[in-house]
């Protein structure tokens, strides 16, 4: 079987932290990733894209943009993730619940994911591997979750850069602590 060709749409946006990649399939938004991150790497590298700015990656852009100045933005861009498992899914799903300018754990997901599925208990390390594949950072907060601990571990965009994003939305980061095994970007 033949698979059909898609157009991959890719836009360099120039951030506060630097850059940030949008990747558009011409109708969603399917990635949004920091280009210095230390996980850019999991990120498929297209041959086959266009560096052009279409009306999801305008939008994208525009969500953006509100977002640095330091306001919550009233609207989310059309996204879809590609690959998404069920448990993914659970995951995201739980993840677009929070609410700009607040955290939650990586146990507190795992407990509303094992409570909606009728389980005793789930894992907060499956979950933290769950919320490391999020392709779609910020606009999918990956960034709000945090260990049980107080710790910033987790974010493949770089702690420094999960630091700054919770600082952009008005969170004390310094109550938080410095994963010790990390490196600080």
């Amino acid at each position: 079987m033949i698979k059909p060709y898609v157009m991959t749409y890719v836009y360099s946006y120039v951030s506060p932290l630097g850059e940030i990649l949008i990747e558009s399939d011409g109708k969603f938004l399917t990635g949004l990733w920091f280009g210095n991150s230390p996980t850019s790497g999991k990120h498929p590298k297209n041959t086959n894209y266009t560096e052009t700015e279409i009306p999801v990656i305008s939008e994208t852009i525009r969500w953006l943009d509100i977002y640095f100045s330091g306001e919550n933005p009233d609207f989310t861009p059309k996204f879809k993730i590609m690959n998404l498992t069920p448990f993914r899914k659970l995951v995201i799903d739980e993840m677009c619940r929070i609410p700009y300018g607040t955290t939650t754990t990586y146990g507190e997901i795992a407990k509303k994911i094992a409570a909606k599925s009728g389980l005793a208990k789930m894992s907060a390390q499956a979950v933290g591997g769950a919320v490391g594949w999020n392709p779609i950072c910020i606009i999918v907060p990956c960034h709000r979750v945090v260990g049980t601990n107080g710790s910033l571990t987790g974010y493949g965009g770089g702690i420094g850069n999960k630091i700054a994003l919770l600082k952009t939305e008005g969170i004390d980061a310094g109550k938080f602590t410095l994963p010790k095994s990390r490196k600080f970007m």
